[in-house]
């Protein structure tokens, strides 16, 4: 898949939000290098992220609807960012998103309506690490489908476009799948129900077999950069690798038709077992990604902190071959330095020091390294102040 060839690098100059969580009103002048909000615990440090990754992905990494984003009895919440192109390029750009729990959002483009809200997407890009994602180590196939899905996505904004229509196609493939489980009894279906099928198999591998493209590519150009962000991170057993594991034999089969081709194939040899249980078994869908260090799988085998350190080397991993790819996202680092020690914390600040812009959460800011020293945001009872 053809590099992103438009995206230039972005940070956020400035961020105002409306009853967005917990906050009335609030409006922060931003800029590049390294911004530290510092906070105790509930008082709003990462609902300020949090609604810059909206922005970015009109998706959060806390929840997994919008209605925890509109402040409690309010009806809808607005995020609004003016970005820059980069620090030696003075071209802003304004987006905002109103969000609106039950109904379609709205986003605008410097104050131009846009007639979806996901053409917002990849105007900014971020880069989000947060605890949660050591989920992605030691939880379930589907927190590393999530994951891989969101950096493919941040490289090539139109695959969130193809998520959404594998998706839908996935839905409506099982609710047929469970009216033909009713009906059988077993026994072939109808003729006109086993066309239908057909139909709805080869739109489920159209869209699978792009995404599942996209996902082989991105977890093969991930790896190396994976590998080395674990190994600067971690001072021993510091080998992390990450292969990609298909519900189906994939053959060598590579580019999107060979694999739109394998996922017919494989759906009408698993058509019985389908019908019998009413669920759609073949696609991108129940795959996985074996993360492993060493010789042992993570998951079971890595203590705390090396599956702590493997989920922050997956972002950091990500952000630099996003850099690769010529993107500048946006590094945000949510909560981080309180769980590792002074060794990881010292050479983590060494690895994004370099970064167009790094947003950072803490409880305490004597755990943000020196290195990191930039301007600094006391967050406290929905005010957010400039610290000198």
């Amino acid at each position: 898949m053809a590099k992103n060839t438009y995206a230039v690098a972005v940070f956020v100059d400035h961020l105002q939000l409306a009853d967005f969580r917990s906050y009335t009103a609030v409006d922060v002048a931003l800029g590049d290098g390294v911004t530290t909000f510092v906070g105790a615990n509930g008082q709003g440090k990462t609902n300020l992220v949090e609604a810059i990754e909206y922005l970015s992905t009109l998706s959060s990494h806390r929840v997994s609807t919008d209605l925890p984003l509109v402040r409690a009895g309010c009806e809808r919440a607005v995020v609004r960012a003016r970005v820059q192109a980069g620090r030696d390029d003075p071209r802003l750009l304004r987006l905002e998103v109103e969000i609106t729990p039950g109904k379609a959002n709205r986003a605008q483009l410097n104050r131009s309506s846009l007639r979806r809200a996901r053409e917002l997407v990849g105007v900014l890009r971020t880069v989000v690490f947060s605890p949660e994602d050591l989920a992605v180590v030691k939880g379930d196939p589907s927190e590393r489908r999530r994951f891989l899905d969101e950096l493919l996505v941040t490289r090539w904004p139109r695959m969130a476009g193809v998520r959404a229509d594998y998706d839908r196609v996935l839905r409506q493939r099982n609710t047929l799948l469970k009216s033909l489980s009713g009906r059988s009894r077993g026994g072939a279906p109808a003729p006109e129900a086993a066309s239908t099928l057909e139909v709805w198999d080869t739109h489920l591998a159209r869209a699978g077999g792009e995404l599942l493209a996209a996902r082989l590519t991105t977890l093969a150009d991930l790896g190396p950069h994976t590998a080395k962000a674990y190994a600067d991170i971690a001072p021993t057993n510091n080998d992390a690798t990450a292969e990609y594991r298909s519900s189906v034999e994939l053959d060598g089969a590579a580019n999107r038709e060979e694999l739109a081709d394998v996922l017919v194939a494989a759906m009408r040899d698993r058509r019985p077992d389908e019908i019998q249980r009413g669920i759609s078994l073949v696609g991108p869908h129940r795959d996985d990604i074996a993360l492993a260090l060493g010789v042992l799988p993570a998951k079971g085998y890595a203590s705390h902190g090396e599956s702590w350190s493997l989920a922050l080397a997956l972002r950091l991993g990500s952000f630099s071959l996003l850099r690769a790819d010529g993107i500048e996202p946006v590094l945000v680092l949510d909560d981080v330095f309180a769980e590792l020690d002074v060794t990881r914390r010292q050479r983590l600040a060494s690895g994004v020091s370099a970064a167009e812009q790094v947003l950072i959460t803490a409880a305490v800011g004597a755990d943000v390294p020196d290195q990191l020293r930039g301007r600094r945001f006391e967050v406290r009872a929905g005010a957010v102040t400039p610290q000198e």
